[in-house]
């Protein structure tokens, strides 16, 4: 059967008419929708104002002269400019080789970590892996229970690892958090793509390293950025286990320097000759500011991949 629709023509003859347009369908938002808009946004703006005041509040001070800050004028914007203790902290050669300790703990740090945990995790997403309750038991054993300080400090120091980068590098390579949420991660990935690239002949470790690495650039960069954090402030296991200032990482020079500012300060009267009466008071604002300052820069790159790689991991699809 056939249906034929006829076209209309305008009165004058002249040919077919032009199809009228559809006005796109407008849904009107409902009072309850609007003011649930307007709410959300007003919370969402004081949270970031409470979580940004404490940033600003200690880059002014960071900036500040000692009087300023000692008597409370300090809130959002420096009081009195002062860059005397970024000069003495910068000028210290020390410095800048913690530093340098600081940025190769942490990429080979997170570079160890990354490749554990990803092997790790994939291996535990598959249900055919034998004894696969066994090892996820095991794992989440250690998120409640640990050796202790003195136990773990003796197995370091019968390892060789003391004054040395595996120190701190070998006994935080796993994070558990990290690595459920990668196993949840490859348990929602499609099982046909791997099982196309098997068919093409790939082994494990192809599909691993050419299609399940590709696809999870989420996750994999947001504990990218949780590792790379973790490790860069970390300063108890270096303090714990080195005692060579060269080795040190910047966090545990900065701590030290904290200390003996505080120290010269209270034995001084806050006014030391040197000038290190004026850098006590606001150090730690510039300790904070110069250790935060290369995740804050980092942080931009990896910011799409943040909640999308923590969601893929963590809702089951």
């Amino acid at each position: 059967m056939v249906t034929v629709t006829s076209t209309p023509t305008p009165a004058d003859g002249s040919g077919p008419a032009a199809p009228a347009r559809r006005r796109p369908t407008v849904i009107k938002e409902s009072l309850g929708y609007r003011a649930f808009t307007v709410i959300n946004t007003v919370v969402l703006i004081l949270v970031m104002v409470v979580m940004l005041y404490p940033f600003v509040n200690i880059l002014a001070q960071s900036f500040s002269a000692e009087g300023y800050i000692v008597s409370g004028q300090v809130n959002l914007v420096p009081r009195g400019f002062n860059l005397d203790t970024y000069k003495v902290v910068m000028a210290d050669d020390m410095f800048w080789i913690n530093y340098k300790n600081t940025v190769v703990y942490t990429v080979v740090a997170t570079t160890i970590s990354m490749v554990l945990t990803t092997t790790f995790a994939y291996a535990l997403s598959k249900r055919r892996l034998k004894m696969r309750a066994m090892f996820i038991g095991i794992a989440v054993f250690t998120m409640f229970f640990n050796g202790g300080l003195i136990p773990n400090y003796i197995l370091i120091k019968s390892l060789g690892f003391t004054n040395s980068i595996w120190a701190i590098v070998i006994p935080n390579a796993i994070s558990v958090f990290n690595l459920l949420v990668m196993k949840a991660f490859f348990e929602n990935m499609s099982e046909e793509l791997e099982e196309s690239g098997s068919v093409d002949g790939l082994t494990t470790y192809g599909i691993f390293a050419r299609i399940v690495l590709p696809l999870s650039k989420a996750v994999i960069a947001t504990m990218i950025l949780f590792y790379a954090v973790s490790f860069w402030n970390q300063w108890f296991q270096a303090f714990l286990y080195m005692d060579r200032a060269e080795l040190y990482p910047v966090t545990v020079y900065l701590r030290n320097l904290i200390a003996g500012a505080t120290n010269a300060a209270s034995v001084s009267g806050g006014a030391g000759a040197d000038g290190m009466g004026q850098v006590a008071s606001n150090i730690q604002a510039v300790t904070i500011v110069l250790t935060v300052l290369p995740i804050v820069c980092l942080y931009p790159f990896l910011q799409r991949y943040f909640v999308s790689g923590v969601m893929l991991g963590s809702v089951k699809g």
